[in-house]
């Protein structure tokens, strides 16, 4: 089974994609942790253009479990960087959908996820999951939440690691995130036609989750092979 979970950013995907990969037995893939990967190696590296294209090309992005926690490491020329903590800092969430907007390095990802789709059950969230890399997942999820709910979630998640971030620095880098991913040409973010919409504003997670499963089950009960 494939389910894809596709959402701009704070809607919840992450969080309730671990869940459900628990309850269904399934590997979650993070696809946005693949663009952070990128945006990092970019600031870190100061590689851009066809030097960033090259090393991401060359470089293999795995999710291992640690624990009941997922870490992302990125394997390189024989070295292996844990990069879990250092993909999630204000300065990489800034420069993620610049990156993630250059349409040689989608290419790059989308094949390295449509890889990892082909050879494992998987649960995949992102921007372009149902219309671009598994456009025939059983399930399709778009997940969304007003700008202020999102912007709350994700500034809630910031502040105890950034303790000098402020809420209107969040909203307006979320907004302009909103943007560059609804407006880009290559692989924009997109509802897929077939998708179950879902409004987590004022939702729990648990009222999230079992909304998602009603969905599975109804597959199920329908007589799809999922």
């Amino acid at each position: 089974m494939r389910i894809a979970i596709d959402g701009p950013g704070g809607s919840g995907k992450s969080t309730i994609s671990k869940i459900l990969a628990k309850k269904l037995g399934l590997i979650y893939i993070d696809t946005g942790a693949m663009y952070r990967a990128c945006a990092y190696v970019s600031l870190r590296f100061d590689l851009h253009g066809d030097a960033l294209k090259e090393f991401i090309n060359n470089a293999e992005i795995d999710f291992l479990q640690d624990d009941g926690t997922q870490r992302v490491s990125m394997l390189f020329q024989g070295s292996e960087y844990d990069l879990t903590e250092a993909i999630r800092t204000p300065q990489v969430s800034a420069k993620v959908s610049e990156v993630a907007a250059d349409k040689r390095i989608r290419e790059i990802l989308t094949k390295k996820q449509k890889n990892l789709a082909s050879r494992k059950n998987v649960i995949m969230d992102g921007r372009d999951i149902g219309t671009v890399v598994i456009p025939d997942a059983e399930v399709k999820i778009f997940l969304n939440a007003s700008v202020d709910e999102r912007s709350h979630r994700r500034y809630t998640e910031l502040k105890e690691k950034y303790p000098d971030i402020s809420y209107d620095e969040v909203k307006d880098d979320l907004m302009k995130r909103d943007e560059t991913d609804i407006k880009r040409e290559t692989a924009p973010l997109l509802k897929a036609e077939d998708a179950v919409e879902i409004d987590t504003t004022g939702l729990s997670v648990e009222e999230v989750v079992q909304e998602i499963m009603k969905t599975v089950k109804k597959k199920r009960a329908a007589g799809e092979n999922i």
